[in-house]
């Protein structure tokens, strides 16, 4: 599992996503989302602005991605 940090929280899926450089832009980013290729803890997560704080656990692409506060 990859640890990802964050500045200040809440973040916006989607921005976690193009940030990391798991996807080209935040247009594939939104895609990728609304087609439920996202889970958030566990669950298929369709909402591209889902607020996501530390701990959560972000899955895509067959990886994980642990969110910690920095």
């Amino acid at each position: 599992m990859r640890e990802v940090e964050i500045t200040v929280e809440p973040v916006e899926l989607y921005k976690i996503l193009k940030f990391e450089g798991l996807v080209s832009s935040g247009g594939e980013a939104k895609s990728v989302i609304d087609e439920g290729q996202v889970l958030v803890n566990g669950q298929v997560e369709t909402r591209k602005r889902k607020k996501i704080v530390s701990d959560d656990v972000i899955e895509f692409a067959n990886e994980k991605f642990h969110i910690r506060l920095k």
